[in-house]
């Protein structure tokens, strides 16, 4: 990396910005449709961007901006859906479980969506991929823009890490 510049020496980071970040909010938009978190995503993209400015190499900081960007979406996307399934679960009024029954059931719930959450990113995107949306591997593997192997381990390494974490619960 000695001859070739980093984004904080390279360039003025304020034109980099000026240059880049119509275009990375026009993208989000589009993955999303809400303006409000297309521009949060920008900034934090960014704002991730100086953080790592001194590792990252010019001319592949607009590559690195839109994929930080992407994988914000991601998670902010995988975020949503859990809350979603947890907003589905209708609460019944009388139940034939014993209270102790329900109160288990609540409480390996809750333990099963912080193991889901405890998961890593790329596991956890393919875990809720597959299982939430029920995407094919072959079109997660699109989507992430990943072979279909990489998913498969993914999962399998999802599973296994949840199998694992459910044994003691």
């Amino acid at each position: 990396m000695d001859s070739e510049k980093s984004v904080c020496e390279a360039l003025n980071f304020k034109e980099l910005y000026d240059t880049h970040s119509d275009g990375l909010f026009g993208f989000l938009l589009y993955k999303c449709g809400d303006r409000d978190l297309a521009k949060d995503l920008v900034q934090e993209s960014f704002i991730r961007l100086w953080s790592n400015c001194s590792k990252v190499i010019y001319e592949k900081a607009k590559s690195y901006v839109f994929t930080v960007a992407n994988h914000l979406f991601l998670d902010d996307y995988a975020h949503k859906k859990v809350v979603l399934q947890h907003q589905k679960l209708t609460v019944k009024t009388t139940t034939d479980e014993t209270p102790e029954y329900v109160l288990e059931e609540q409480e390996f719930l809750k333990k099963l969506k912080g193991a889901i959450a405890d998961l890593p990113v790329k596991q956890r995107e393919v875990f809720l991929m597959n299982r939430i949306d029920h995407m094919r591997y072959k079109d997660i593997a699109e989507a992430l823009d990943i072979s279909v192997k990489t998913v498969e381990k993914r999962m399998t390494l999802a599973l296994k890490t949840l199998r694992t974490q459910i044994k003691g619960i």
